[in-house]
C-alpha cells in the first residue's frame, strides 16, 4: 500500500470514529508530516483522497475542516456498489430488504433503455435501511441474456459480487442522471420519508467492457440523509 494511501486509512479512521470531531480542522500539513514521519507531497496527496471521497474540505488559508458525517456520502463518479460501500464505513448499520425479485418480459419501456429487442429482464425492488431508518429505494432491470441465473439471493448480497465473481463479467462504466422529484404515495408508505416529499433520483444505465449495456437502476435517496460527492479536474482544453 503507498504511504499515502496509509495515511488516509488511518485519517479517515479518526474521522469515522469520531476521534477527530466534525467541523474541527485536521491537524496543519505541518504537524501531519511530523506525525506520519513523510513529506508534504504524501501528506496532500492523503488530504486529496479525504476532500474528494468527502471527508474533509480543504480552506485556503485555514486547513482541512472534517465534515458532518450524518449526512451519507455518495460517490458520483465510479461504479461502486451498495455492499463496497458499506465495506468501505461511507455507510453504517445498514441492512437490505428484497422487497421484489423477478424474471419478467421487457416493456416497451425497458427495452428502450436497454437497447434491447425482446426478451426478459430480471427486476429487482429493494429498500436500504441506514440506522434504523428506510432512506433508500434502488430498482434494477438487468438483462437475462446477459446476467444468467441471477437469483433472489443474490440481490439480498451484491448484484456486482456476482456477476464479476460468478460470472466472470467485467463491469466498465455508466451513464448516471441526477433529478429531484416528488415521492409517489407507494414511495412514502416503502420509506420512511418523515417531512420530506422530495427524492433525490438517480439513474445509471451500466456497461461491461465490450460497451454491452446491461442494467438500468433507479436509485432514489432521502434529500436530507445523503451528500453526492464527486472530484473533478479542470480541463483547459474546454472552453464555455
Amino acid at each position: 500500500m503507498a504511504k499515502y494511501q496509509e495515511i488516509y486509512n488511518r485519517l479517515r479512521s479518526r474521522i469515522v470514529n469520531k476521534e477527530i470531531k466534525a467541523n474541527t480542522y485536521l491537524p496543519s500539513e505541518m504537524d501531519l508530516m511530523k506525525e506520519f514521519n513523510t513529506s508534504r507531497d504524501t501528506i496532500r496527496k492523503a488530504l486529496n483522497l479525504l476532500a474528494s471521497n468527502g471527508y474533509i474540505h480543504k480552506e485556503k488559508g485555514k486547513g482541512s475542516l472534517v465534515l458532518d458525517l450524518s449526512t451519507i456520502n455518495f460517490p458520483v463518479s465510479g461504479i461502486t456498489s451498495y455492499k463496497e460501500l458499506q465495506d468501505s464505513h461511507l455507510v453504517s448499520k445498514s441492512t437490505t430488504f428484497v422487497h421484489e425479485f423477478n424474471l419478467i418480459p421487457a416493456n416497451e419501456e425497458i427495452q428502450s433503455l436497454l437497447n434491447m429487442t425482446g426478451g426478459d429482464v430480471y427486476k429487482t425492488v429493494r429498500i436500504r435501511t441506514i440506522d434504523g431508518e428506510k432512506i433508500i429505494l434502488d430498482t434494477d432491470y438487468l438483462r437475462s441474456d446477459i446476467i444468467k441465473g441471477l437469483e433472489i439471493k443474490h440481490a439480498q448480497n451484491s448484484l456486482y459480487e456476482y456477476i464479476e465473481n460468478e460470472l466472470g463479467l467485467t463491469i466498465s462504466f455508466a451513464r448516471k442522471e441526477i433529478t429531484v422529484i416528488p415521492a409517489t404515495d407507494e414511495e412514502k408508505e416503502l420509506l420512511d420519508m418523515k417531512d420530506c416529499g422530495l427524492l433525490v433520483c438517480v439513474r445509471s444505465w451500466t456497461y461491461l467492457e465490450d460497451a454491452t449495456l446491461f442494467q438500468y437502476t433507479v436509485s432514489k435517496h432521502r434529500p436530507d440523509k445523503f451528500r453526492f460527492v464527486d472530484f473533478a479536474r479542470r480541463d483547459k482544453t474546454q472552453k464555455m
